[in-house]
């Protein structure tokens, strides 16, 4: 049973089944709009002309229509993900918990010519935005060089912000077809902790402002853990982004991985449904975008990989479910990416097999079978390290996202966004 607001207890089946957004008071639907117009007069208030021209166009309308021709091609049987995440270099001038990058026998870089191509083969499929990590993004220098050549296409920048200096920032303006996601993990203690840096909370704010102050698109991610989920939860941390102008947050579940997986960073199940509930709820609070990568608008949960929607190439040009699975039976230099989706038998596999295994995270919830299925299949181990199989049929069993009572979209923009997948839009965290 589960107490609500009022003191009244339902069962879980009641809880699923209770009325829909028709049932609710008027002036909630009223607050909703009102907050929507707020966020979205704001935005258009504090942003470059181009950036935004860019965000409508390349990232709103072609998203639309790229998205409607991955649809298309499922129907027919011909499998290219949505969108590409991609990973144009292993360096990083920080050494964070539970990063799947850190600590390599050898670091890899992309060369800026296998970028372009990836980025041409995936636009010739129809799909233009595309994802671009690390390690850290910025210490790669040919990335801004590679990105003015597709100002057709819209890119979202995953950076810690620590290399975000006004100067840059005036560059990606420039461009305007790119929003830096800062990743913000903690108060001016946690933040050096989690990212093994010193001074990152600062540093971070500083980036934001920078990026804010040149009237980017501008996003916050949180991978939320034990030791950040009381800020991430706080009311004060959201309107402090507002404040400062940024477009949209964007809350990830921290997942043990990499060589300092420090697995007791997991949430357990009660954080997880409280988070759920937050973002929910805080969709009709707040002017600014809630954003979530692992709940559909019905609020079960979801792995973007598992359907089909992106796929990660890490920066030794492996094609990879996602970037947590480090595990790849194909590269990028070998043959095309056509080629690769219509041939992979392990990637086939994965898609086919997970949903039946969890609506949550594979390497959380189940990282034996993971590692028998990349055996079967004969997939190297892409992390880097040569250990990974070891890692993960030693690692304990978490929660993950598909633990919980599934948790409703309210508002219309969510579940319309949601079900079009602009906010399914990675397997980051």
């Amino acid at each position: 049973m589960r107490e609500t607001r009022t003191g009244a207890t339902f069962s879980d089946r009641e809880l699923l089944n209770r009325p829909k957004r028709s049932a609710e008071k008027p002036w909630k639907n009223l607050k909703r709009d009102w907050i929507l117009h707020g966020m979205i007069k704001r935005i258009l208030k504090n942003t470059d002309r181009k950036c935004l021209y860019k965000f409508v166009y390349n990232m709103g309308v072609k998203g639309s229509l790229s998205f409607a021709r991955y649809q298309r091609r499922l129907k027919k049987g011909d499998f290219f993900p949505a969108f590409h995440f991609i990973s144009v270099t292993d360096d990083c001038n920080l050494n964070c918990q539970g990063c799947w990058v850190t600590h390599k026998k050898k670091n890899a870089r992309m060369s800026p010519e296998t970028l372009n191509r990836i980025i041409e083969e995936t636009k010739a499929k129809g799909s233009y935005f595309f994802g671009i990590l690390g390690g850290e993004p910025l210490t790669y220098k040919p990335l801004l060089e590679v990105l003015q050549k597709h100002p057709d296409c819209y890119f979202q920048l995953f950076t810690n912000g620590t290399l975000l200096t006004p100067e840059v920032a005036g560059e990606l303006r420039k461009l305007g077809n790119v929003t830096p996601l800062i990743s913000f993990e903690g108060d001016e203690v946690v933040a050096d902790v989690r990212r093994g840096g010193k001074d990152v909370f600062r540093r971070t704010v500083e980036a934001v402002e920078n990026a804010t102050n040149a009237g980017l698109i501008t996003g916050v991610a949180m991978s939320v853990c034990k030791s950040n989920i009381d800020l991430a939860l706080s009311a004060d941390f959201v309107n402090s982004l507002i404040q400062k102008n940024v477009a949209y947050l964007w809350y990830y579940i921290y997942r043990p991985v990499g060589a300092d997986s420090t697995v007791e960073l997991a949430l357990d199940k009660a954080e997880i449904q409280k988070l759920r509930q937050f973002m929910v709820d805080a969709r009709s609070q707040f002017d600014i975008a809630i954003i979530d990568a692992y709940w559909d608008q019905n609020g079960n949960g979801l792995c973007p990989a598992a359907t089909g929607l992106s796929h990660h190439i890490n920066a030794s040009g492996f094609v990879e479910p996602c970037p947590v699975i480090q595990f790849a039976a194909e590269n990028v230099n070998d043959k095309p990416l056509e080629n690769i989706y219509r041939e992979s038998a392990f990637l086939k596999t994965l898609r086919n097999d997970i949903p039946h295994k969890t609506s949550g995270c594979i390497v959380m919830e189940d990282p034996n079978w993971l590692v028998d299925m990349a055996e079967q299949h004969k997939a190297a181990d892409s992390s880097g390290r040569e250990n990974e199989a070891a890692r993960l049929r030693a690692m304990p069993l978490v929660p993950s996202h598909g633990s919980g009572v599934p948790v409703p979209e309210k508002g219309w923009i969510y579940r319309f966004a949601k079900k079009r997948a602009f906010f399914g839009l990675g397997a980051y965290g």
